[in-house]
């Protein structure tokens, strides 16, 4: 374990010339439907030693870009303007020329390193064939070299992981292990593509240290695409923001995120869910979708969308330039004063950069935000007056581990839930938060299949669920009209053969309701979840990501359930979209009754949605409590490392905070250690003396409060009261 300091991102180094310039790069795709325009004139700067961060909505052009600069784009793709590297024009030249340069000049770290990744090759094999490529090395010392990087990037063991296969490392390692590879010809300039999406917190504070350190090491400049916000205002010196392949701002990431100029910047910041932010009003959702990239006109591409549109943004496209502010007398105006500009290096395509300077860039100024009822953030009544809706005590479900294609024989047991406690009481939302492989989605499978529970007890709305199976058919089918289910993706939840009213009118179909009631129910649902009944005879890829989300929120309504299981529900979506997913959500919440469960691994929105948390880790329930108490004062070693690991969309707070870094991966759910389950990884039991160490390795932990304080906030360890300490 480690604890780091944020910091403040990599000071860049002052040189008159930068490392890589980019101007006027246009990319252009060829369709049936017309030329697609995906990156519009693209301008970049970047010097040695300094980390640009891109960000922007799916669609924007930010991989795009990185593609061209690297020219792995299909021959098909024109391509002009000009990229130079170290003053040497990239643009223009041949794959093999092109070849020479990837992975010793330039290099890439890629989203998905398993598909990056040749699969029939080691890991050491691909790292050192660079190292052969570029240098020139032997067999021997290009091996010498690819142990040194893999130990380097923290793999443990790297003596014996450089035999490894890729399916052999877990995601973390696959891509610390890619970065390994990025940074073993000390490159001028690494591309970092969404290298952190879809990792587990834990992971990705690991990764964004390891770039760090891959950045120390190498002395590369870095390029880091992504959609989180909070990742890159802790590792970026300056941003470039993305809207329909332009950029339409940039400026340091202080400057960006204390004063942004331009409305699409100003909704992606305030569509976030903050970590440290208890305060539950409505997030910024920024209507419509994004234009299409055929055909630009000549107008602001995102007047459509935007709160601030005139006549002036619907018939010029504005250009990148610095920003005016008016001010008088220390207050911010947009009449009778002289123009003062804003600090050098800050631009903004915008023609309405008074009026946003006017609004303070306050995105409830500036953007309609949701009204909702006066409860919707809060629950009323004591938990205890309250009819309960889940009570789970020690959950279990084991797996069979079996081994052989002809004759297959059992080797062992998964234990993928052995422990598991919830309780949600009606109106309530109830996160479940944990890294991946620590049983969510199985207890979540174990409640909807409404089986009897291997071990422990569940209840569902006061009945035991044993009582109600013992009932036959009929008890199940009660139990299912009162829980509806919200999948993580809504492409793939649902069925493309089937219209959008056919779609919500399948839950009421399935539990006999009259023809007459489901044309009444499903338009009434539609309306519900801010969508027009006029659409319901469209089909669902015709609708956009967030849009097919509501249409799986309206299916899973129709029988008006009491609970509502949510499954990552926004994960999939950007943040503008997820923003009014999250808004809705809680008006429904408040207007229905609704109880949820939210499972996410976004601790930043569980912070926002949930009333009480609960965390699991390999299997278990380690704390749970209301949300405010476990996020403000957590007493369980692994909830710290979380909380510590989730970024914060401010560059000020989030390189002031430290990250707790956990060594390594979860264990293997089929081991079953003794005492407690994880002190492998824990940074307290690093801390503890010999006598203390014993107790957490022969002793496991139950839950329980801190001595002398709320019942209701409880964790599985030993010594709560020194979990502040690990962050010291």
């Amino acid at each position: 374990m480690s604890t780091i300091t944020n910091g403040s991102a990599a000071t860049p180094t002052t040189t008159t010339e930068p490392i890589l310039r980019v101007r006027d790069l246009h990319v252009r795709f060829p369709t049936p439907r017309g030329s697609v325009h995906a990156v519009r004139g693209v301008d970049l700067e970047l010097r040695r030693g300094e980390v640009l961060g891109i960000v922007g909505e799916s669609g924007s052009g930010k991989s795009v870009t990185s593609m061209a600069v690297l020219g792995l784009l299909p021959d098909t793709t024109a391509v002009s303007g000009s990229v130079e590297l170290d003053g040497e024009e990239l643009l223009g030249r041949s794959d093999k020329q092109m070849s020479r340069l990837r992975g010793d000049k330039v290099a890439m770290v890629f989203q998905d390193p398993l598909s990056a990744f040749t699969p029939v090759y080691t890991i050491g094999d691909q790292i050192a064939e660079t190292v052969r490529l570029h240098r020139g090395a032997s067999k021997a010392e290009a091996r010498a070299r690819a142990i040194e990087l893999l130990e380097l990037v923290g793999i443990p063991e790297p003596g014996r992981r450089v035999d490894a296969f890729p399916h052999e490392f877990s995601g973390g390692m696959r891509q610390r292990a890619m970065i390994a590879m990025a940074m073993a010809n000390d490159p001028d300039v690494i591309l970092a593509d969404e290298p952190t999406t879809a990792l587990d917190v834990t992971i990705q504070a690991q990764i964004i240290e390891v770039l760090r350190t891959a950045q120390r090491e190498t002395g590369a400049a870095l390029v880091f695409v992504s959609h989180d916000l909070g990742v890159i205002a802790g590792i970026a010196d300056r941003i470039a923001v993305m809207y329909a392949g332009r950029i339409v701002e940039t400026a340091t990431a202080e400057e960006l995120f204390a004063r942004p100029r331009m409305p699409y910047t100003i909704g992606l910041i305030g569509a976030l869910p903050r970590l440290d932010a208890s305060d539950r009003s409505p997030l910024v959702p920024i209507p419509g979708a994004p234009p299409s990239l055929i055909g630009l006109p000549d107008a602001c591409p995102f007047a459509a969308r935007c709160p601030l549109v005139s006549e002036v943004c619907r018939s010029t496209e504005p250009v990148l330039a610095p920003p005016v502010d008016i001010a008088v007398g220390g207050e911010t105006t947009v009449v009778g004063a002289d123009p003062v500009t804003v600090p050098a290096g800050h631009t903004a395509a915008c023609h309405r950069t008074a009026e946003v300077a006017a609004a303070h860039a306050d995105a409830g100024r500036i953007f309609s935000l949701p009204v909702l009822p006066e409860h919707a953030t809060r629950v009323e009544a004591m938990r205890a007056a309250r009819e309960p809706v889940v009570h789970v005590e020690g959950l279990t479900k084991t797996f069979p581990l079996v081994k052989g294609s002809v004759f297959r024989r059992k080797v062992g047991d998964v234990h993928a839930v052995d422990g598991v406690d919830l309780d949600i009481r009606r109106g309530e939302t109830l996160g479940l938060v944990g890294e991946s492989g620590s049983g969510k989605s199985t207890t979540l499978h174990q409640l909807m299949d409404l089986d009897r529970p291997e071990a422990g007890t569940v209840e569902l709305f006061g009945e035991s669920l044993a009582d109600a199976t013992a009932r036959g058919a009929a008890g199940t089918r009660a139990l299912r009209q009162r829980i509806s289910m919200v999948f993580q993706d809504p492409s793939a939840s649902l069925d493309p053969r089937m219209s959008v009213y056919d779609v919500v009118a399948e839950p009421l179909r399935a539990v006999g309701a009259p023809a007459s009631r489901i044309s009444e129910r499903v338009p009434e649902l539609l309306e519900l979840v801010g969508l027009r009944a006029a659409e319901a005879d469209r089909y669902p890829h015709e609708f956009s990501g967030g849009q097919r989300q509501r249409i799986s929120i309206a299916r899973a309504l129709a029988v008006e359930p009491d609970l509502v299981v949510l499954d990552e529900p926004v994960s999939a979506l950007d943040v503008s979209i997820q923003a009014g997913v999250l808004n809705l959500l809680a008006e429904l919440k408040a207007r229905l009754g609704l109880s949820y469960l939210f499972v996410s691994h976004d601790l930043s929105v569980i912070r926002h949605v949930a009333d009480r948390v609960s965390v699991m880790y390999l299997g278990r329930t380690v704390e749970e409590g209301a949300v405010d108490d476990v996020f403000e004062r957590p007493m369980h070693p692994y909830t710290a490392a979380l909380m510590s690991a989730v970024p914060v969309p401010d560059p000020v707070v989030e390189r002031a905070r430290k990250t707790i870094l956990l060594p390594g991966d979860p264990p293997s759910p089929t081991e079953r250690p003794t005492g407690c389950r994880f002190r492998s990884r824990c940074p307290l039991y690093a801390l503890l003396p010999e006598d203390e160490r014993r107790r957490c390795e022969q002793e496991e932990p139950e839950k329980a409060p801190r001595r002398g304080e709320d019942v209701d906030h409880r964790a599985a360890c030993h010594y709560p009261e020194k979990v502040p300490s690990i962050a010291a």
